[in-house]
């Protein structure tokens, strides 16, 4: 660099959404960007920047099995909602994720996951307390994967490349994560299951989750918020935020994604999306309850979803709490 170049600029740090205090220090902070989504769809609230593209990871989900449906697989229930699933690899996730690939005469050997034990740690033990190893069924993805196998077999696509960017199926996922948002597709990456990623703005995250539950019944948009919400278990599992969310305030459409990606929509249209800038699940829960609060949702699982203590010789300590 000359004398005369001007230095780069540089992107200030997102702001701080949440604080860990420890015995009434406070040891460190989770940074990120946030959009709150009136019910006419305007913006009510934003902190950072949310219009930059991130990847939403697993909250893409909803849009990946609407594009499922709009290829002609007839899904619904309990099936439909663990094709939008981070399933936690309870036993009934995966006598289901078992029972729709042997329905297209497909089994386990067919997935393109990577093996992978189950999710939920309380489930994981009694799985490995039995002798078993880590399976690509076992994988949090493996029924959103046995859909989009079965969507291929009924189109006569090919099962082997199902995962290519170029497939297919892939190209109508694109388009459908494009429409939804509202806005184009910024990138396409590889997410942890090894499906396409397409990389949107929080603002455009909030906007598709608002239109799932805002879209015409029988849509396939409509399907795919309806059946989630009413099989929130299979979308998550039976210890998880989500599941509670979708549960305890009826209408909720709720799903969050890896590195501390959330998006929610509620019945009349309010929605909020964010992503913590460090990946740190641990913050989910506080950011989603005070972002759930500014929204107006009042109801006790706010505030079940918000609690996350600190220990210190197994005694709570300390808390991690949002601080906007």
């Amino acid at each position: 660099m000359t004398s005369t170049d001007a230095p780069a600029a540089i992107a200030p740090a997102p702001p701080v959404l949440a604080e860990v205090v420890r015995s009434g220090f406070t040891e460190g902070h989770h940074r990120g960007s946030l959009v709150l989504l009136a019910a006419d769809g305007s913006v009510e609230r934003t902190l950072g920047d949310p219009d930059a593209p991130v990847f939403p990871r697993s909250s893409n989900k909803p849009m990946q099995a609407a594009a499922i449906l709009r290829a002609g697989l007839e899904l619904s229930g309990e099936r439909l909602a663990l094709a939008a699933a981070s399933h936690s690899g309870e036993p009934f996730h995966l006598e289901l994720v078992a029972k729709m690939l042997a329905e297209h005469g497909l089994s386990a050997a067919d997935l393109r996951t990577p093996p992978d034990l189950p999710l939920d740690p309380v489930a994981a033990e009694p799985y490995l307390a039995a002798g078993n190893v880590r399976e690509r069924i076992t994988m949090n993805c493996s029924g959103k994967h046995a859909a989009m196998l079965a969507v291929c077999v009924r189109n006569g696509w090919d099962t082997a490349s199902y995962l290519d960017p170029a497939h297919p199926l892939q190209l109508l996922v694109g388009q459908v994560v494009a429409e939804a948002a509202g806005e184009p597709v910024a990138a396409v990456g590889t997410d942890g299951c090894g499906a396409p990623l397409m990389a949107i703005g929080l603002t455009g995250l909030a906007r598709a989750f608002r239109s799932f539950v805002l879209a015409e019944p029988g849509s396939a948009e409509r399907r795919v918020a309806d059946a989630m919400r009413a099989h929130p278990e299979y979308v998550a599992g039976t210890r998880r935020p989500d599941t509670w969310l979708m549960t305890e305030v009826p209408g909720t459409l709720s799903k969050m994604g890896a590195e501390a990606v959330q998006a929610v929509a509620l019945a009349d249209g309010r929605a909020l999306a964010f992503k913590i800038d460090d990946g740190s699940v641990r913050a989910l829960g506080p950011v989603l309850a005070r972002a759930l609060e500014l929204l107006g949702v009042d109801a006790p699982v706010v505030s079940r979803i918000g609690r996350a203590p600190l220990l210190g010789g197994a005694v709570e300590v300390g808390e991690i709490r949002a601080t906007f």
